[in-house]
């Protein structure tokens, strides 16, 4: 994809934003052909790490971590720390929404079981299972802050569609956010098998890149 066609669109988008009470997300949307995602090998599961950040649009950090590691998570940054006696606690309907909209989770290889059993069927239906904690944790959170998840939604739904940012943002920084998506996306599905893209503000039309 020429980087030109991603810098139009996005300033076609950014012109369009007007005066909002609350900053607008800018998206991403990538539309596909002759997939079948049926076929579990291939469907989207892709994390990926906006080069420029979220502009403003980071979720905020859980760590599920044993009793003598809450010192270490506390001090690598972590907004909230769960301990395995409180895991059950987060099954609660308005605790474990909360949860999946503002949190991204994180939890030590030994309690990926425990989570599994108590928030698994909820969070995996979300794509929001958490990813094991493996090396430092402050690295892993700061990384995770600048991620995306990208997961296919169904099988006859071919259409990945992600937040690269926020209206604040410059449009050379949603420029190499977008290039950063489309180039997962095109590693996985293959270039030919991409159908046409789309730049969106949350209330603007979407303009085609």
């Amino acid at each position: 994809m020429d980087k030109k066609k991603f810098t139009d669109a996005i300033n076609k988008a950014l012109e369009g934003k007007g005066k909002k009470k609350f900053k607008q997300s800018v998206e991403l949307i990538i539309n596909m052909r002759s997939i079948d995602f049926a076929k579990s090998e291939n469907r989207l599961n892709l994390d990926i790490v906006l080069p420029k950040g979220k502009g403003g649009k980071e979720l905020k950090s859980a760590l599920i971590v044993d009793p003598a590691s809450t010192e270490v998570a506390r001090s690598a940054g972590a907004d909230l720390i769960i301990t395995p006696d409180k895991i059950a606690d987060y099954a609660a309907k308005d605790r474990i929404t909360d949860l999946s909209n503002n949190y991204f989770l994180l939890a030590q290889p030994p309690l990926m079981g425990a989570v599994a059993k108590s928030l698994g069927q909820y969070l995996g239906k979300k794509g929001k299972l958490p990813k094991p904690i493996t090396g430092n944790m402050a690295e892993l959170i700061k990384r995770s802050k600048s991620s995306i998840r990208i997961v296919s939604k169904g099988r006859y739904l071919p259409v990945a569609q992600s937040l690269i940012g926020t209206e604040v943002m410059t449009p050379s920084e949603l420029v190499e956010n977008a290039e950063a998506v489309y180039d997962a996306v095109k590693n996985k599905v293959n270039e030919g098998n991409i159908k046409s893209v789309y730049v969106k503000l949350t209330m603007g039309a979407a303009i085609r890149v």
